[in-house]
């Protein structure tokens, strides 16, 4: 299996887990997620009175240094943690 496709299998696994993240693990599954399927960050910072789409643009803005491949790792290796976490609950 290449890593586009294992990437693709843990977007659709994460979906799957029993517990809800914490809003820092969704935070960075976000911003490799936008890395990953995007590249760099393409927009202007939402205004503070958009705490949300704010704090997800900061995300993606952490990571835009990583390459394609290497955001897609780092989401496996995410999402593989939280599974195992949420498999020891």
């Amino acid at each position: 299996m290449g890593l586009k496709e294992d990437f693709e299998e843990h977007a659709v696994k994460v979906k799957e887990l029993t517990t809800l993240p914490s809003n820092e693990d969704l935070l960075i599954l976000y911003g490799l997620y936008k890395q990953a399927t995007v590249g760099p960050v393409d927009t202007s910072r939402p205004g503070m009175f958009s705490m949300k789409e704010r704090a997800k643009w900061d995300a993606w803005k952490a990571v835009e240094a990583k390459s394609t491949e290497d955001a897609m790792g780092d989401y496996i290796t995410k999402v593989k943690q939280l599974m195992e976490a949420a498999a020891s609950t």
